[in-house]
């Protein structure tokens, strides 16, 4: 049986959630303040994603951060050498992370808040992305410190960035400014930081006037192609990506 929203609504430790006539946002956050990225937030989130998506009494969904960033800092929870229970936890929640939340069947907004430099592709995969002035784009984490970008991020930043600038991307770590990001159609509008959330939620209440299932379908071809790629490109993404960690973090 699925949950309600008054169950899933305080389930989770670093999303907060408001929702008002069907409009449901999604703050990401750690203990109020921005999000900081590890093994807390790496695990709940798919099963957040699930159980926003199973409920029909959504109709549009709003991604944000809590304070001055989207997702630009990381704890220490995975540091240490890699072992096959560690990296089975990773693998089991780093597939369902992406595909979770594709399989939310009605338009999600993304309000970048700020540096989106963690997981980026969290936000950028949404419908309609709405980014502060104050954003920026990266994907630091991965190569430069000797990790695979393998868990959706080798498929998702070509694709937005272009397949060259793309994989550049990818193995520099470099920042893509928000006037930049605009340019190339990875973002729809920058706004001044305090315009953000009205606007997402002005959009979110043009789009939630739709008849539910118009919602739902369209999200549906809408994330096809999405959802198809990541399919086949996560096992073998997160493959490489565990193999590379036991040369970057050897067992002993």
């Amino acid at each position: 049986m699925r949950a309600s929203f008054e169950q899933y609504s305080v389930a989770y430790d670093h999303v907060r959630m408001e929702r008002t006539d069907g409009i449901i946002e999604l703050t990401l956050h750690t203990d109020g303040g921005s999000l900081v990225w590890g093994d807390g937030p790496h695990t709940e989130l798919g099963y957040c994603f699930a159980d926003v998506g199973c409920d029909p009494d959504n109709r549009v969904v709003i991604l944000t951060g809590a304070g001055d960033s989207f997702l630009a800092s990381l704890d220490t929870s995975w540091v240490g050498a890699m072992d096959p229970d560690k990296w089975s936890k990773i693998y089991f929640h780093g597939r369902r992370l992406l595909l979770n939340l594709l399989e939310i069947e009605v338009p999600v907004i993304a309000a970048v808040n700020g540096p989106a430099t963690v997981h980026a592709e969290l936000a950028l995969l949404s419908d309609i992305v709405l980014a502060s002035e104050t954003a920026v784009f990266s994907d630091a984490p991965h190569f430069r410190f000797g990790t695979v970008p393998g868990d959706g991020v080798h498929a998702i930043w070509p694709a937005l960035f272009g397949p060259n600038r793309g994989r550049h991307l990818l193995l520099t770590a470099q920042r893509v400014p928000v006037d930049q990001a605009l340019a190339l159609g990875v973002v729809a509008e920058v706004l001044p930081p305090a315009d953000l959330r009205d606007r997402a939620w002005e959009l979110a209440r043009q789009l939630a006037k739709k008849p539910p299932n118009v919602l739902r379908y369209t999200r549906s071809v809408l994330t096809a192609k999405w959802r198809a790629e990541l399919v086949a490109a996560l096992d073998h993404g997160l493959a490489m990506e565990g193999l590379g960690a036991y040369e970057s973090w050897p067992t002993g």
